[in-house]
């Protein structure tokens, strides 16, 4: 009879603290346990050295598994809803950094220099903001009543409970966009790319989408929405 032992300490993984010019954040710790000993025994035809490697496969697997999902989200740049912003700029012409936008990588939200919006009026701008790369733009309680927002691209931006009532979003690019309890009635989304963004809790009463663009799980979470009225269910195609 033939004996392997496998010692596993126990071991302990934390998550880093993801910084960047726009968001800081501390993701959560996580721990877990391993076995501290797994003991093997070969005898016979070799049938528990089999069911001990299945074992040790298995807790490799769940192993690998964590460290994998902690990398994904420590990478990730995207502010959920309930973690901490970072404090408002003190940047005396901060609100003006929207007539110029970023100047690299859009799809991303990567930009030269941290856009924040936060409690900024564009109430009615009719040229300012109109095709401007919004990317990773702090939008919160902010202000866009009435204003012409075509073409903007907003890749990963925070707009939550800002208003955009009767905004033209016409042919623009409104990807991964946080719009929870935002006020968009009567804005237009015609012929707008809506991926991955999300409207809960948002006000879409009077809502245009024709032509919209969306993914099909995309498009189920925004009929969700009971604000968006008859009219506007039909233009989507919601069931």
């Amino acid at each position: 009879m033939a004996s392997v032992g496998i010692s596993i300490p126990q071991n302990q993984l934390s998550s880093t603290s993801y910084n960047s010019p726009a968001r800081r954040h501390r993701l959560p710790t996580l721990k877990f346990q391993l076995p501290t000993r797994i003991d093997c025994s070969a005898i016979g035809n070799g049938s528990e050295h089999k069911e001990c490697s299945s074992h040790f496969n298995e807790l490799r697997s769940v192993a690998l598994g964590i460290l994998a999902t902690c990398a994904v989200t420590a990478a990730s740049p995207v502010i959920a809803a309930n973690q901490r912003l970072p404090p408002l700029s003190t940047e005396p012409n901060r609100c003006e950094r929207a007539y110029v936008g970023n100047t690299i990588g859009q799809a991303n939200g990567v930009y030269d220099k941290p856009i924040d919006l936060r409690y900024c009026d564009y109430t009615n701008d009719k040229s300012n903001l109109k095709g401007k790369s919004l990317a990773a733009a702090l939008m919160s309680e902010a202000k866009f009543d009435g204003a012409d927002m075509s073409e903007v691209v907003m890749s990963k931006a925070y707009a939550v409970g800002a208003s955009f009532k009767g905004v033209d979003f016409s042919n623009a690019v409104l990807d991964r966009v946080n719009f929870g309890k935002a006020n968009l009635q009567g804005a237009s989304f015609k012929n707008t790319v809506l991926s991955g963004s999300t409207f809960d809790g948002a006000q879409l009463q009077d809502a245009v989408f024709e032509d919209t663009i969306i993914g099909y799980i995309d498009l189920q979470k925004l009929c969700a929405n009971e604000t968006i009225n008859a009219e506007g269910r039909v233009e989507l195609g919601c069931r």
